[in-house]
């Protein structure tokens, strides 16, 4: 079942073929909405330059080839040569009350299924997740979704920061406070706070050293500071005691995590941790096979890749570092080897990194060098899809007060107690546990939706009143929208009023709502194919608009034909289904009632 532009657009091409000769089969026939009518056919002005003629003839010659007569009206030739198509509205009718009976609501199914690997979230052990990890969380969810609705198979992968120098300091600040003390609980209710005591205490030990005072230490009179450096090269080493110590740190992490990804209801789980520290064992081998295929070679002490068309402000070659002088590896290091095993082990055909628009440098040149070394190949896809900023009022980075970066599950939490303000005030009527799973579906679905409707690559000022406001294009208007037609329906059950076996498709609101729901399928494969989920929020608050004009100009339980009634019930609960799915892709829970 293709959705109007796609079926127009066969039976365009078709009329190329036959009019201008088989060359022209695949040429573009520029289907887009139009004002003047459903849809207009744009291509007359691109093939003339082809042609040699005029427009005008083009569009001419184009309408006596082309079928239409049971898609649409005969086409009307307007300006310079654009045609002008009214779809019929039986056609549109009959193309509802087949979605309505396709369990995929339109989706294609793809020609053939892939293997994605989608990389997103990537929080940091024993750190605060901050308002910044908000964009890849939900963006990143949202893909995975999405592509898993169309019949990929998805691949998450949490690539979060779980090794490097600061656990030798996390680790001894654990011991001197106890594995199973309040202040080693603070790693799961609190992070930051456990970290900053850390940092403290090795910063202090630091300056003692360098006045040569004499800090706290421990029995054997080694301060704190050269306790957690000797513990990094024990750690790093594989020492059992030091990896027991750093594991239980990371479990207490991971509950930290949890709280967070309950809160946002994404997808993510323990099975989609992919750290750091996952890819430690082949990082020697990755920097021995890059050198001896001559890819890698020591440059100022280090051992560095230089991919092509890479250079600095100097124009001498941009070096891509994955073995530093110390003999330490870095992020490129870890990033080529999941890059190889990705692909190797994984089967990836495509791999999406959801990660900040300031890495946009690095994940170019790492791309470039695995495709050099052979470990990322032409037929494998990788995007980086960058991620913009969350902004305060004052256009800046969103902060505390202080200057700090804001708590996400502060921010989380602010955003539901809003909306259960809200919901108390217009529904006291409804338990008090309903109450509150309504206020955490507004208040999570709003700030995951004002998120989600921006470009991804794009900064966004976060206004919490305006992402809980019932009106404009946001996710209370979405869900507003489906709570209505719940209610509808619960009111027609309770009068004995069924949906009948095919939407009501006559006036103009009808047709407007029916054109929208078609273009469902098509919409949500195009955001899975360019992973902006931007254009589905943009497509779901048009759906919600054509809606609510259907609403009002068409009554649906005060209609007095039974039959009129029943397909305009069921043109409504369509609309349910399809904006919920679309919701589902989001991420965003639509509530019962509201």
């Amino acid at each position: 079942m293709p959705a109007p532009e796609i079926a127009l657009t066969e039976r365009f091409q078709s009329a190329f073929a036959a009019a201008f000769g088989p060359e022209y089969a695949d040429a573009d026939p520029i289907i887009r909405p139009s004002q003047f009518a459903d849809f207009q056919c744009n291509a007359a002005m691109g093939l003339a330059k082809r042609l040699g003629k005029k427009p005008r003839d083009i569009a001419t010659e184009i309408l006596a080839a082309v079928d239409l007569e049971d898609i649409a009206e005969t086409p009307e030739i307007a300006g310079p040569g654009f045609l002008n198509i009214r779809l019929r509205t039986e056609w549109i009718g009959a193309q509802a009350a087949e979605l309505a009976t396709d369990d995929r609501l339109g989706i294609p199914s793809p020609e053939q299924p892939q293997t994605v690997v989608v990389d997103y979230s990537a929080p940091n052990v024993a750190k605060e997740m901050h308002v910044g990890h908000l964009r890849t969380t939900v963006v990143g969810d949202s893909i995975a979704r999405t592509l898993e609705k169309q019949g990929h198979t998805v691949v998450r992968q949490n690539h979060i920061g779980d090794w490097g120098t600061p656990f030798g300091m996390l680790i001894e600040h654990l011991l001197d406070v106890g594995e199973d003390s309040a202040e080693a609980g603070l790693l799961t209710t609190d992070p930051n706070a456990f970290y900053q005591a850390a940092r403290a205490k090795f910063d202090a030990a630091e300056a003692e050293t360098s006045t040569g005072a004499s800090g706290a230490a421990a029995a054997d009179g080694e301060n704190f500071a050269a306790r957690a450096r000797r513990r990094v090269a024990t750690l790093q080493s594989g020492d059992e005691e030091s990896l027991r110590i750093w594991t239980h740190l990371v479990e207490l992490s991971k509950q930290y995590f949890h709280r967070i990804y309950d809160m946002l209801d994404v997808t993510l789980s323990d099975e989609h941790l992919a750290g750091e520290s996952t890819y430690n064992p082949q990082l020697e081998t990755v920097c021995q096979d890059l050198e001896n295929d001559g890819i890698a070679r020591i440059s100022d002490g280090a051992l560095c890749v230089f991919p092509a068309g890479f250079t600095g402000r100097d124009e001498q070659p941009l070096p891509l570092i994955i073995r530093k002088s110390d003999g330490g590896y870095g992020y490129a290091t870890t990033d080529l080897a999941a890059v190889r095993h990705r692909v190797r082990d994984l089967g990836a055909d495509r791999i999406a990194y959801v990660v900040g628009s300031a890495q946009e440098l690095h994940f170019q040149m790492v791309f470039t060098a695995a495709r050099e070394a052979g470990w990322l190949p032409e037929s494998v896809e990788a995007t980086h899809v960058k991620i913009g900023s969350v902004l305060g009022s004052d256009g800046k980075i969103l902060r505390t007060r202080s200057g700090s970066s804001l708590r996400l599950m502060a921010l989380l939490e602010e955003a539901v107690a809003t909306a259960r303000t809200v919901i108390d005030e217009l529904r006291p009527d409804l338990p008090e546990d309903e109450r509150g799973r309504i206020a955490h579906d507004i208040g999570i679905g709003g700030v995951k939706y004002a998120d989600l409707s921006t470009a991804h690559d794009s900064d966004y000022t976060f206004d919490l009143d305006r992402m809980l406001a019932l009106t404009g294009n946001t996710a209370p208007y979405l869900q507003y929208a489906v709570a209505r037609i719940r209610s509808i329906s619960r009111k027609a059950e309770a009068q004995g009023v069924t949906g009948g076996a095919k939407p009501h498709v006559e006036n103009d609101a009808e047709r407007a709502l029916a054109l929208q729901l078609l273009d469902f399928g098509q919409t949500l494969a195009q955001v899975g194919a360019e992973y902006e989920p931007h254009r589905l929020c943009g497509y779901l608050f048009s759906l919600a608009q054509a809606f609510t004009s259907f609403y009002d100009a068409s009554p649906i339980l005060p209609e007095p034909d039974d039959e009129i009634r029943a397909g305009r019930l069921a043109l409504a609960q369509l609309t349910e289904r399809v904006l919920v799915e679309g919701l589902e892709a989001l991420g965003v829970n639509a509530p019962q009632q509201m």
